[in-house]
């Protein structure tokens, strides 16, 4: 745990006074008064005056405070950038996220809100919003689909939904771009509330999750219980030179997602030096194209390599698993040409896994391009 002094950041003081208290869902009071938070898979027991090791829910008089009523960065993106390539294809969504993580990658591409409360050099300052002020930004915008993105989700989530009410009754989508680093309690508490859940496997060796502060088994089983809740899920693997881009581990992480459903999409995206990992270069093509052959080699039905438009040829395009046509074209974030209809492949009609709506069926709309919305 962390301790609440003198010391702390500014941006965590910022932060303590953009609190509520925590959703009895995720709090349970133990017989010596710690507070136990269940919002994320270290199940932190927080003493009175200490955090959690997210170092935003931290217990306060016996109350466990939260975060609330803020976004550290919100813009309008493609919703392929999250990815999602099975939910709403060519559409937009607003996407928000707060600061603070659970974990600490060292080669976070969003380290500048998600290690905002435990590294100085990361700066992103807080503005107040409200839930219902979020929901009619994205109407404002076309964005079907509302996103808690940016930093860790899971230890936001009273705020996260409180955002999705307000979107529901809006009749937008809401999704989650996460760590998968969850608990059976914070699923069961998002579930009445979110449609979409992005989860990165980012190892499948404990000892590399460990090193980024987390347990590799918390979100294998946060990946079955997503599925099992019967909310939509894509995970998607960074694949990073000398870390697990081995054969061995690729194979292990596909056999594992086709373990749960074939049907879950399955993203191999490149790794760029960035953050505090610039010790080696990024992902060359040919290893995302090998790793989604083995995707399909485990038995996935949808694999896609990301983060490399035009360099990895058909692994960017959904492709009907029964008759091999071509149903969705894409070019990085961009979709090109989309052919759904009704949910299934327009030539031999089988059904397409995914959460399809025939308010944007067929769009290619979005230019792929993410926008700036304040």
């Amino acid at each position: 745990m962390a301790a609440r002094s003198p010391a702390r950041s500014p941006v965590a003081d910022v932060l303590a006074r953009r609190t509520v208290a925590a959703a009895e869902e995720l709090v349970e009071r133990m017989p010596d008064g710690r507070l136990k938070c269940y919002s994320c898979g270290h199940r932190c027991p927080i003493p009175e005056g200490r955090e959690g090791v997210c170092r935003v829910r931290y217990n306060e008089g016996g109350v466990l405070k939260v975060p609330w009523g803020y976004v550290g960065a919100i813009q309008c993106d493609p919703i392929e950038k999250k990815p999602f390539f099975h939910a709403l294809p060519g559409s937009d969504a607003l996407s928000f996220g707060m600061l603070g993580c659970d974990l600490h990658c060292a080669y976070c591409q969003n380290w500048f809100t998600s290690q905002s409360v435990r590294d100085p050099e990361a700066v992103a300052a807080p503005r107040d919003v409200t839930a219902d002020g979020l929901s009619r930004l994205a109407v404002e915008c076309g964005a079907p689909t509302v996103v808690s993105t940016y930093n860790e989700p899971l230890i936001t989530s009273e705020w996260a939904v409180e955002v999705f009410k307000e979107a529901k009754r809006r009749n937008l989508y809401t999704a989650y771009v996460s760590n998968g680093n969850g608990t059976p309690q914070v699923l069961d508490f998002i579930r009445p509330w979110i449609d979409f859940y992005k989860v990165d496997l980012k190892s499948m060796d404990d000892k590399h999750y460990r090193q980024l502060g987390g347990v590799l088994q918390n979100v294998l089983d946060t990946i079955a219980g997503i599925h099992e809740r019967g909310i939509w899920l894509e995970v998607l693997t960074l694949v990073i030179p000398g870390f697990n881009d081995s054969e061995d581990e690729l194979r292990k992480a596909a056999a594992f997602v086709a373990s749960v459903s074939r049907e879950i999409p399955w993203h191999v995206t490149a790794f760029h030096p960035d953050y505090k990992m610039t010790d080696r270069g990024s992902t060359p093509a040919e290893t995302l194209v090998r790793a989604a052959e083995i995707g399909t080699e485990e038995g996935l039905r949808f694999v896609y390599a990301g983060n490399l438009p035009g360099r990895v040829g058909k692994w960017e395009d959904t492709r009907c698993p029964e008759c091999g046509e071509t149903v969705i074209e894409r070019f990085g974030f961009r979709v090109r040409r989309n052919r759904l209809a009704g949910g299934a492949c327009p030539t031999c009609g089988s059904a397409i896994a995914g959460r399809w709506d025939p308010r944007v069926e067929g769009s290619t709309r979005t230019n792929g391009i993410p926008l700036p919305v304040f």
